[in-house]
């Protein structure tokens, strides 16, 4: 069995319940001892130019940072999507501490592993 857990997520401003829980599963995973990677894709990239998430804060939820930072500093993956990136034309230099702007085919070699997988 893997011991790899993947997190996809699409969603930031535009669905911050998604991109909440997103995190919170992302942080229960790395705290059962998976190897944990956040896919960040679609309008999620939003979430690693710096300052981006810093007001989100869903009610009965930890706010969204706290969230984020506490999933890099436990060892948590953080990859954002190349084309998703480049295309809503952030600035590469703004990224937080712990993202890589990557391919989908890295994304493609985790999940290969016999990485579980979720959706938001």
């Amino acid at each position: 069995m893997s011991s790899k857990f993947c997190v996809s997520l699409t969603f930031a401003k535009n669905d911050t319940d998604k991109a909440t829980v997103a995190f919170v599963v992302a942080n229960a995973a790395l705290a059962s001892n998976q190897e944990t990677l956040v896919f960040l894709s679609t309008e999620a990239v939003r979430l690693a130019e710096q300052g981006y998430a810093d007001e989100i804060h869903e009610e009965g939820f930890a706010p969204l940072k706290q969230l984020m930072d506490n999933y890099i500093a436990g060892g948590g993956l953080l990859y954002v999507c190349s084309p998703c990136f480049k295309k809503r034309g952030l600035d590469e230099g703004r990224l937080i501490e712990g993202a890589l702007i990557v391919g989908g085919a890295k994304l493609v070699e985790f999940l290969s592993q016999g990485a579980a997988s979720v959706s938001y």
